[in-house]
């Protein structure tokens, strides 16, 4: 970290937003590379200063210009997604090229020469699917992620996992989820690097959906005791609704944990690289009440999924209101 953007960092801390957020401008308009890459974090998150993923797109292609390798693999990842612009894969492969013996560079290149995938990311397995109920329409497909891949999204995800939390509606303070003990975390626009664009392209190909329409993969631990209770993952007064729920399960060394249908007695147990996915609206489009499930408690080991919710549409969501609203 350079020392202005050190001492931009300080500002922050100590509430002057205005001021760090005048300083980084000056510069990131120098050029320097740090300012660029801290400025273009701060328009993806908005909580400092407006979100715009394409001016965060833009400034992370110029930080990578100058130099900073974080900006150049997060710029991959933007290019790979479509995060704040079109979709370049190729474009966005290259990059990693020529990062490479950069060590996550590397890492991405070498999972990726193991997975079906054509020129431009997308995939080319064959995917069978399976039909476990009718209605609800649930639906698995075996060894659907490879033990290699399920390990990766494992190593990815381990050291950003936190306890499950809500905002409480009245305070606004986070507190304990009121129906899910567990550990999670996602991959957002900036972590979901070219292996996780992949497997979010591949879970959208098994689903009959476009990557677009899902958000982000999210990763669940469910330690001991950890369950998710019985709840749907429809949205109450939604007109763009969660049409699907997708699971893929990336351990099996547990005992309990089984994704219960509480409403039909339907109990599915994956075993690792295994997908379930189910839907969540009827054959109308209405919130389907008997897809109401749950995360059975899990007796003893632990029990690792990547989730993705997928909406009829892609979602949007309203963005945090800036610190400094005037930029």
């Amino acid at each position: 970290m350079s020392t202005e953007t050190a001492e931009v960092q300080q500002l922050v801390a100590a509430g002057r937003f205005l001021e760090a957020v005048d300083r980084l401008h000056v510069a990131a308009a120098n050029g320097e590379g740090d300012a660029l890459y801290k400025l273009a974090t701060w328009r993806v998150s908005g909580q400092i200063i407006r979100r715009d993923t394409t001016a965060a797109r833009g400034l992370m292609g110029r930080a990578a210009e100058a130099g900073h390798a974080e900006a150049a693999l997060i710029h991959a990842h933007f290019l790979a997604n479509g995060t704040g612009g079109p979709t370049y894969w190729r474009r966005a492969r290259a990059i990693l090229e020529r990062l490479a013996p950069n060590p996550a560079a590397t890492e991405q290149l070498q999972m990726l020469e193991r997975m079906a995938v054509d020129a431009n990311g997308e995939p080319t397995c064959e995917i069978r699917t399976e039909t476990l109920s009718e209605r609800p329409a649930v639906f698995a497909s075996r060894g659907f992620f490879t033990p290699e891949e399920c390990a990766y999204v494992a190593r990815k995800a381990e050291p950003r996992l936190q306890p499950s939390m809500v905002t409480h509606r009245e305070t606004g303070k986070l507190i304990a989820h009121p129906v899910r003990k567990s550990d999670g975390t996602f991959f957002g626009v900036a972590t979901e690097d070219l292996v996780i664009s992949v497997l979010n392209r591949r879970i959208a190909a098994a689903c009959g959906t476009n990557a677009d329409q899902g958000e982000p993969l999210q990763i669940l631990r469910y330690p001991p005791g950890g369950e998710f209770r019985p709840h749907h993952d429809f949205v109450a007064n939604e007109n763009n609704q969660r049409i699907l729920t997708a699971l893929v399960y990336l351990s099996e060394r547990y005992e309990g944990g089984e994704t219960e249908f509480v409403r039909t007695g339907l109990s599915f147990k994956g075993s690792t690289g295994d997908l379930l996915f189910f839907r969540n609206v009827t054959p109308k489009g209405d919130p389907d009440e008997l897809a109401e499930h749950a995360g059975l408690p899990v007796r003893a080991g632990v029990k690792l999924v990547a989730s993705r919710w997928i909406w009829r549409a892609p979602p949007g969501f309203e963005p945090p209101v800036p610190a400094v609203p005037g930029y």
